[in-house]
């Protein structure tokens, strides 16, 4: 069962690379793969089951695959010094718009939820 999620994630990684490719590497291929992989389970193609101890060992062990990038950015620092100031305030401003965004659309969707709702119920 393990062999066989690890071959239907590394299938979509290899799909999504390889549509990534053509299309000239616009929008990265793990994110493609990703897509595939959740439409793939979203009509029913790839059930869940088949991959659930591989994810499951894969996000229980996330911390590990994060080492890699911090040592890079640890290597790396003399080069992001310079500009770290400006990079924590894009992240904090990009961080305030997203949740501010959502916050909105949350409360836009909640409201006209809302409305469809007393019209269905004929309370206009």
């Amino acid at each position: 069962m393990v062999i066989s999620g690890v071959f239907i994630i590394v299938l979509f990684l290899v799909l999504g690379n390889a549509v990534s490719s053509l299309t000239g590497h616009f929008i990265p291929g793990s994110v493609i793969g990703m897509l595939l992989l959740f439409f793939s389970l979203a009509f029913k193609l790839v059930r869940p089951a088949w991959i659930r101890p591989v994810a499951e060992f894969l996000t229980g062990n996330m911390t590990v695959f994060f080492i890699p990038a911090s040592l890079g950015i640890m290597e790396q620092w003399g080069l992001i010094r310079s500009g770290f100031i400006g990079w924590v305030g894009v992240t904090f401003i990009s961080t305030l718009l997203v949740l501010v965004s959502t916050g909105l659309m949350q409360d836009f969707l909640i409201k006209t939820g809302n409305r469809l709702s007393k019209r269905r119920n004929g309370n206009d």
